[in-house]
């Protein structure tokens, strides 16, 4: 007997999903959105692996229908996916301190690619070697920071607001 989707638990996390990529549409500081949240969040509490990639990836994709998109989408999309990977290695150890491990790993994952996609796409006046790569790299720092704070405030939000209504209502985490 195949066990129902559309639990009362799923209803809740695809709902805290779909707010939260709304949220990248709201005025916002440059990166403080819930990008990595949603990635991580999916990952964790999804509990089909492909609709744990799938539904984050949909939102995204979504919310980018109205922000457009860009040369280093690609390489955006692929950061958001590694941070749904670890979402599903940190779904089996949901606590404070390991989401927030996450939340600080998925940040320097999506820098350090995104980062590297801009400096290789030439569109930015880095010079083509290991020293305009260190440009780009030094020139993200402050993006960075505010996708740091974001990630962090996000998935604080996200995970524990999930952790409160569990609390509140035990029957939604274990439907």
């Amino acid at each position: 007997m195949e066990k129902k989707f559309f639990t009362t638990r799923t209803i809740l996390v695809l709902s805290a999903i779909a707010i939260a990529a709304m949220m990248r549409l709201v005025p916002h500081w440059p990166n403080f959105t819930p990008v990595a949240a949603i990635a991580l969040f999916g990952g964790a509490y999804i509990n089909r692996k492909a609709l744990a990639f799938l539904v984050p990836l949909a939102a995204m994709l979504l919310s980018d229908l109205f922000l457009g998109f860009h040369s280093t989408l690609f390489a955006v999309y692929a950061a958001f996916i590694i941070t749904v990977y670890i979402g599903l290695k940190l779904g089996k150890n949901v606590k404070a301190g390991s989401v927030a491990l996450a939340s600080v790993s998925s940040s320097v994952i999506f820098f350090l690619i995104t980062n590297f996609a801009s400096w290789m796409s030439g569109m930015m006046p880095y010079s083509p070697d290991f020293s305009g790569l260190m440009q780009a790299y030094v020139a993200g720092i402050p993006f960075f920071n505010n996708g740091l704070l974001g990630d962090l405030f996000y998935n604080t939000v996200l995970f524990g607001g999930f952790y409160l209504i569990s609390r509140r209502y035990p029957s939604i985490v274990k439907a």
